[in-house]
């Protein structure tokens, strides 16, 4: 069974009840999943808190060969736009959990953690030199659209450059996760000796830090760099980069479309990745041994998606009628970079609608 169906089969657990939508009696979730390939969906089957299985929709519009969200900003956008505009789901009032693995920051956090979004950027929507071609003066071959150099803010901007979401119910998310045990292994534990500050050293926690979005997938210190600097930029300094994967722009950017035409809450959105490997070697090892050797996080990773996934399900269902039918208010701008679902984004060229809203 492929990952999003399979996953969409958590609705028979989670559902508001089926109601009319649209002439059709569509399946109104509570709660959906978003994971991008196998291994993520598989942690959620055969769980004791429900059965993800229990229930398979076929959704026209996912790819022949992946029908899953499946890796990288094509296939999770189109996916994702495909999913919002079947007829099968109601989804104005589903809470939308993307539990995905990623690289991570050895400065932020450790292999094995947990962590919660509220910027998502895309790092690689810049200007790029080859690593032989780079300008003396140039620290990193990226540099921003319509910048002259590194560390500028961009001037071209294409609007998906940085997504915001709700933080008000990521910190509710945020508290439910950390009421779960983590997973860890002596693999993971040995690994983290090679990196030598007290962030890596620690166990597995729930932290609260941003994720960068690239379809390349890539290694080290240089780059780890770049993308450190990319996101205080694109961001005005407001987002501490940590975790890095290859989907959650094109996700975002596809539920918010969405919700310009009432198909989603994208106030309803939370972002969680786990860490599973270094975005950059240790000391004395090399950024290609890093990114071609083992990954003693990955099995850690994947349970700690459930362990602490799971929690926010949880906490989401059981406290419905009291906190989350109506919704967690928004208390900072949400959405992308041209304040297209309203307000003043505190970060790019500032709302191009006059604060109102794309469909004002």
């Amino acid at each position: 069974m492929s990952t999003i169906l399979a996953l969409l089969s958590l609705l028979s657990c989670l559902l508001l009840g089926a109601s009319g939508y649209n002439g059709f009696e569509a399946i109104a979730p509570k709660v959906l999943i978003i994971t991008m390939f196998d291994p993520e969906a598989k942690v959620w089957f055969n769980i004791p808190e429900f059965d993800i299985l229990a229930q398979n929709v076929t959704v026209p519009g996912l790819s022949p060969l992946f029908p899953d969200v499946h890796c990288a900003e094509i296939n999770a956008a189109s996916t994702i736009s495909s999913l919002l505009h079947s007829r099968d789901f109601n989804l104005t009032s589903t809470y939308f959990l993307v539990a995905g693995i990623a690289g991570v920051n050895p400065k932020v956090a450790t292999i094995g953690s947990v962590t919660f979004a509220r910027y998502a950027v895309q790092v690689a929507l810049q200007y790029e030199f080859d690593a032989r071609e780079i300008p003396a003066q140039f620290p990193t071959g990226y540099f921003p659209q319509g910048s002259t150099a590194p560390g500028q803010m961009p001037v071209s901007w294409d609007g998906t450059e940085v997504f915001e979401v709700n933080d008000a119910l990521r910190q509710k998310a945020f508290a439910l996760a950390k009421t779960a045990t983590l997973n860890d292994t002596t693999e993971a534990q040995l690994a983290r000796a090679s990196y030598s500050n007290l962030t890596t050293a620690a166990c597995p926690s729930v932290i609260l830090c941003d994720t960068a979005t690239s379809d390349t997938f890539w290694s080290g210190d240089l780059l780890g760099q770049m993308v450190e600097n990319t996101t205080r930029v694109f961001t005005n300094g407001s987002a501490e980069y940590c975790t890095t994967q290859q989907e959650d722009n094109a996700t975002l950017n596809a539920l918010m479309r969405g919700a310009l035409f009432r198909l989603v809450d994208f106030a309803r959105v939370i972002v969680m990745r786990s860490a599973s490997d270094w975005d950059r070697q240790s000391p004395g090892e090399s950024a290609v041994a890093n990114l071609l050797g083992p990954t003693p996080g990955f099995e850690p990773s994947l349970l700690n998606l459930h362990l602490a996934g799971v929690k926010v399900v949880q906490g989401i269902v059981n406290e419905w009628n009291s906190t989350f039918a109506q919704g967690i208010p928004p208390t900072n701008y949400i959405g992308d970079v041209f304040g297209s679902l309203g307000g003043q984004p505190d970060f790019g060229p500032g709302s191009l609608f006059e604060g109102k809203g794309a469909r004002a």
